[in-house]
Order: structure tokens, then sequence, then C-alpha cells
């Protein structure tokens, strides 16, 4: 496939599904309805809101610090400044180009502190594997919290037999995906088998480090960090103030998988979210209210941090990148 093609569908179609998404959200509802969405709107207590979003800063703040126990063992610890700066405008591309951050995060280490690429982006996906882990635990919370909930909405609108086809379904899949790795060996068997092995090293490397424990400490403050961000937008709005403890795990997951469904989340949070709530009985006008509020505050705070990120870094490392330039010339 031509590589304009590739990159021009890699950026069009999420974009596409989420303004799709978000047509087919507002073509439901009556002109009451979504007067009814403005004066949500209207109503919040974005006192919530800004705390919440200050919460999310504060997780950037901690990932960017518990880069550095995976950094030092290679040898290099950078500033938390650049870290933090770096991480920011990782999450800016995102908003742009799907997938572009992690690369961009180890372009900007290395340009302003001297961390290989391979290197930098190797942390970079090591630390991705952790945080999946821990999205895959929030996500079997929620399932064992809101069980019989989520049973009953599904059986109303799939018929059990067919949960029950599809889950055995996909436990097939599973075995004969491993049948696949195991013994085949083709081209593909070889790359898939890489990436996972990959996968797989890049979550041993952890035990290789120093500091594991603050390592693992960092890495509950984080998740913890987004949890109680979430939470606290919850109270912007009263009739999403008092959901139980299940109904807040589950729609916090379901808004974390919707941010990797298209442009970070576009259109696709909002609806998702909505869809979520109206299962444990808010109206799908509070949810798509919230959903909104939620989505459009964390871009805008990534927006402005990793706006002022690019315009910060050079201002900020103009001594160390000349420094750098002279290391590098006089090796040649």
């Amino acid at each position: 496939m031509n590589t304009s093609l590739s990159k021009f569908l890699k950026i069009g179609i999420p974009l596409g599904l989420g303004i799709f998404l978000i047509w087919y959200s507002y073509s439901q509802f009556s002109a009451e309805q979504l007067e009814e969405i403005k004066f949500y709107f209207r109503k919040a207590d974005y006192g919530f809101v800004i705390l919440a979003v200050t919460f999310s800063i504060l997780s950037h703040v901690s990932r960017a610090y518990r880069w550095n126990f995976m950094l030092e063992p290679l040898g290099y610890k950078p500033k938390l400044a650049n870290n933090f700066m770096a991480i920011a405008i990782a999450y800016l591309m995102n908003i742009f180009i799907p997938k572009s951050g992690e690369v961009t995060r180890g372009i900007v280490l290395d340009k302003y502190e001297g961390v290989p690429f391979e290197k930098g982006f190797g942390t970079i996906i090591s630390e991705r594997v952790v945080d999946l882990i821990f999205l895959m635990a929030f996500t079997a919370l929620a399932l064992f919290l809101q069980f019989d909930e989520l049973y009953v909405y599904l059986s109303q609108i799939i018929n059990p037999t067919k949960i029950l086809i599809g889950i055995a379904g996909l436990i097939c899949m599973g075995i004969l995906f491993l049948l696949f790795l195991k013994y085949s060996r083709s081209k593909l068997q070889q790359k898939v088998k890489k990436f996972f092995d990959g996968l797989k090293d890049g979550v041993l490397s952890i035990l290789k480090m120093n500091k594991k424990g603050a390592f693992i400490l960092h890495t509950f403050i984080i998740w913890g960090l987004y949890l109680l961000s979430f939470y606290t937008s919850t109270l912007a709005l009263d009739e999403t103030s008092g959901i139980s403890n299940g109904t807040l795990i589950i729609t916090f997951v379901v808004g974390s998988f919707a941010f990797a469904f298209t442009n970070s989340g576009f259109g696709s949070y909002p609806f998702f979210v909505a869809g979520i709530l109206a299962v444990f009985g808010i109206a799908e006008t509070v949810g798509t209210a919230f959903g909104w509020i939620v989505w459009t505050s964390n871009i805008a705070s990534i927006l402005l941090m990793g706006g002022l990120s690019f315009l910060i870094l050079p201002f900020y490392n103009n001594h160390t990148t000349k420094k750098l330039a002279a290391d590098s010339k006089s090796q040649q």
C-alpha cells in the first residue's frame, strides 16, 4: 500500500469514525433533549472539573518521575522537566496522529537528553505494557462488581445463547492462536512471536530495575490519580455524583478504552460513556453532557500543556542542545 495512503487512512479512519459517532449520537436526540444537554453544560460545577484536570496533570508528573526508574539502569537520568514536557507533547501528538505519541517521546528525549531513540522507545513500550496490565486489572474488577447488571443488559439486546457461543468462539480462537505461535514457521508467525517476545521482555525488564518498589508505587499513584480525576469529574453534576463505586469503575474503564478507539477519544468517549451510564440508570442526556465535559476538559489541558512544552523545550534546553551537538561533532 502507498505510504501516503496508509498514513491518510491511519489518521482519517479514526477521525471519520469519531465524526460519525457524534452525528449518530446527536441525531437520536429530540430538540428538547438537545436543550437538556445544554442545560447540564450550564449547570455543571466547573470547580470540580478544574480539580479533576489538576489530578490528571499530577499523574503526568508522576509518570515523568517514574520514567527515570527505567532509564537509570541504562545509564541515563534526564531532567524531570524534560520528561514531563516529552510526555505532554506525546499526548498532544496523539490527538492529531493516533499512536504517534510514543515515538515523539523517544525523539524528544534523544534530542534534548542524548538518550538513544531505541533505548528510550524501549522503556516507553515497557511502561505501556505495565499500564495495560493495570487497565486489565481495573476491567476485571469492574466486571466482578457489576457482572449481574451487565449480563442482564446484554441478555436484553443479545440472546444469552449467542453470548455463550461468542465466549466459546473467543476461547477457540485463543487456542488456535497459541497453536499457530507454537507450530507455524511462517513470516507472519515470526513477526507476531517477535512482538510478543518484546512485550514479555518489556515486562521482565522491570525486574532488572534498582528501584522496583518505587516504580510500582508510582504506577499505583498514576492510576490512583486517573481514577481520582474521573471520580472528581462526576461531582460536577448532581445526576452523576451519586453513582456507585462499581458504576464509577466500569465507566472509567469504558472511557479509558474509548480514548484509544479514535483520535484521543474524539466522538467515541462521550458516546460510550453515555451508553454505559445509561445501563445503570443515568439518563442519556446526562451521560452525553458528562462525557463531553470530561473529554473537553482533558483535551483542553493536553493542548495547553503540550503547546507550552513545544514552546518552552528549545529555550529550556538551549545550553544542553549546544553541548550535545558539540559532543557529537567531537566524536566524529
